[in-house]
């Protein structure tokens, strides 16, 4: 297991696609994802939260942003069962989800999938979790984060619910 978090990968990450982590616009997300967190860019001066992420804030135009880590929880807000094959590394059928991240302001998701055709809905409680991929030729860790269904918060809720 890595300092942040992420579950270490056996050879299965060979037949991944793999991101570019040091892309500058997404460089602070998965350094966040390599601590075992998540992140979203945020505006120093007016403390909104930017993303998709810009150079500059969309709110008040300051350059003045940075990577500020968020709760690893969130809900479904929408989700679409993919069962055509797109790329030979995405075997289907694969759940594709967005996810309001909890204690965040409308408009501020992310998006990910679930291996397999799952049965979700808005609502739906996750959490985010990590897969670490290695390295990348440089040397910098190529970590991912991976969404869950949240069976705990999930479990309470059909409890309450009864």
């Amino acid at each position: 297991m890595s300092a942040g978090g992420a579950a270490a990968s056996a050879d299965t990450t060979r037949d991944r696609l793999r991101p570019l982590v040091t892309e500058r616009a997404s460089k602070g997300f998965f350094d966040a994802a390599a601590d075992g967190e998540l992140a979203i860019l945020t505006c120093e001066d007016c403390g909104r939260r930017i993303h998709l992420p810009r150079p500059r804030c969309v709110y008040c135009a300051s350059t003045s942003v940075r990577w500020k880590p968020v709760a690893r929880t969130g809900t479904v807000y929408a989700h679409t069962i993919v069962e055509h094959q797109v790329h030979p590394l995405f075997p289907v059928p694969y759940t594709v989800i967005v996810v309001d991240v909890d204690g965040e302001a409308d408009g501020v998701r992310l998006i990910g999938n679930l291996p397999g055709r799952i049965d979700v809905a808005a609502g739906t409680p996750v959490r985010s979790a990590f897969e670490d991929l290695g390295t990348d030729v440089a040397g910098n860790p190529v970590v991912l984060p991976v969404w869950e269904i949240d069976t705990d918060r999930a479990a309470a809720a059909d409890g309450a619910g009864r």
